[in-house]
Order: structure tokens, then C-alpha cells, then sequence
């Protein structure tokens, strides 16, 4: 047993809200041109698929307001986005420090875990299911 066992939910429902809540920023820089904007050569699928998802998503998770579903798409949109944007560029590279595509590979990874182990505790859905 870790040290920081007895504050393992806490500890989650922290990740949950921060990794939603730094998705979201991508979105609103896609979108509303906010944190220094999208470079004008992004293609309109990224603009406004990419960055849709990325808001939308983004908030969702950090609320835990249909938690698995958004991290479910928010991970798929990040293997996508590194496949697509890092390893096919890099001819085929698949190691992420070297296509560059290290964060898009952790947020898959993190939005993974987060589909498969749910909301947690300070979160919306958890909120529901009490009050139900």
C-alpha cells in the first residue's frame, strides 16, 4: 500500500478536473483564437472538429457530467490526432518524443483511464447518483 492510498480519490478527481480542464483550453485556443490562437494553416477539420471536441469534452470531464462517454471521444480524438498529426508526418514514427507527439499520446493514455474508471468523487454524475 502507497503512502497516498487513504487520498487516492481526491487525488483522481484532482486529475480528472485538471486534464479536463487543460483539454478545454486547446478547444477555446481553436475556436476563440484565445492562448496565442490556431496557426492559419490548420485545416477547418481541426479548427472546428478538433477544437469542438477538445471544449466541449474538455468541460465535461473537468464537470464529471458524462464522464466515460467524453473521455471515450476525447481519447479516440488524441490517438487520432497522434497517428494523423505526429507519426504520419514523422514517416511512420511512432516513438512520441521523436514525431513530437508525446502530449496527444498522454491524453489518450489519461482519457482512457478516466472512460474506464469513471467520475469519481466531486464530480456531477456522482452528484446525480446520490441524489437518485
Amino acid at each position: 500500500m502507497g503512502f497516498l492510498n487513504p487520498h487516492a480519490d481526491k487525488i483522481y478527481a484532482a486529475m480528472r478536473i485538471l486534464a479536463g480542464l487543460m483539454f478545454m483550453q486547446h478547444g477555446l485556443q481553436k475556436l476563440f483564437g484565445m492562448f496565442g490562437g490556431t496557426p492559419a494553416e490548420a485545416p477547418a477539420f481541426i479548427v472546428y472538429g478538433a477544437g469542438s471536441i477538445e471544449l466541449v469534452a474538455g468541460a465535461l470531464i473537468a464537470l464529471g457530467l458524462f464522464t466515460g462517454p467524453a473521455a471515450f471521444i476525447a481519447s479516440g480524438t488524441m490517438a487520432f490526432a497522434f497517428f494523423l498529426g505526429h507519426a504520419i508526418p514523422a514517416k511512420g514514427n511512432l516513438i512520441p518524443i521523436v514525431n513530437k507527439g508525446e502530449l496527444a499520446a498522454l491524453y489518450c493514455w489519461v482519457f482512457l483511464f478516466i472512460a474506464a474508471k469513471g467520475s469519481g468523487i466531486w464530480s456531477v454524475d456522482g452528484a446525480r447518483s446520490k441524489a437518485a
